[in-house]
């Protein structure tokens, strides 16, 4: 369906976002970073579902509103975690999962950068940097021919350009609507605070 020009009601109890899809069809090149000091980044056979949920709340859940795998029924995220072409990585500080990067080879040919952050208190730091140095090299040393990524609206400001930067081009904008996770009990009412709740009987901010 083709939106009409103007503005459309986002019903109660929704969210809604812009999704920019971006791809590149050959190797970036890296760009040049610092790597950072006390972490490294560890490929995570077959992880578990509690685990692999709260680093993507940490990372992105309660600052960006993350919540596409948190709706996901329990064995059909066991399945795409352990899927042989899925490949999870970890940044890890000691003991401690920082970051997330997960790049998904189960379409021929290509790969999707499914998803990708550091927590809070990385962001800023070079880590994004240097784990994004690690899925260009990672993604293009299998035999692909397109990798592409997509990012919305509610993810971090920084989001966009930086995948620009890193050598994805825009290539299609779509209109997300979901239900609100912080309404449906998958994140708490506090997560992301710059996106106001609406309720039907008015908005909080």
């Amino acid at each position: 369906m083709t939106l009409r020009d103007g503005y459309h009601d986002v019903p109660p109890g929704k969210v809604a976002s812009v999704v920019t899809y971006l791809e590149m069809t050959a190797p970036a090149a890296p760009r040049p970073v610092p790597e950072p000091k006390g972490i490294m980044l560890d490929r995570v056979e077959r992880p578990g579902t509690d685990w692999y949920r709260d680093l993507f709340a940490r990372v992105g859940g309660h600052d960006w509103l993350w919540f596409s795998r948190l709706n996901m029924a329990e064995e059909e995220l066991r399945a795409i975690l352990h899927d042989p072409d899925v490949e999870v990585y970890a940044l890890m500080a000691g003991n401690l999962a920082v970051g997330l990067l997960e790049l998904d080879f189960r379409a021929p040919g290509a790969c999707e950068l499914a998803f990708f952050g550091v927590t809070r208190q990385l962001v800023g730091a070079g880590a994004g940097r240097f784990m994004m140095n690690a899925a260009i090299r990672l993604a293009w040393a299998r035999p692909i021919a397109r990798f592409h990524v997509h990012t919305c609206t509610l993810d971090a400001p920084t989001a966009l350009p930086f995948y620009r930067r890193s050598g994805f081009v825009p290539t299609r904008q779509r209109i997300e609507i979901e239900d609100d996770p912080r309404l449906t009990g998958k994140l708490p009412l506090d997560a992301a605070p710059q996106v106001p709740i609406f309720r039907g009987d008015g908005v909080r901010s």
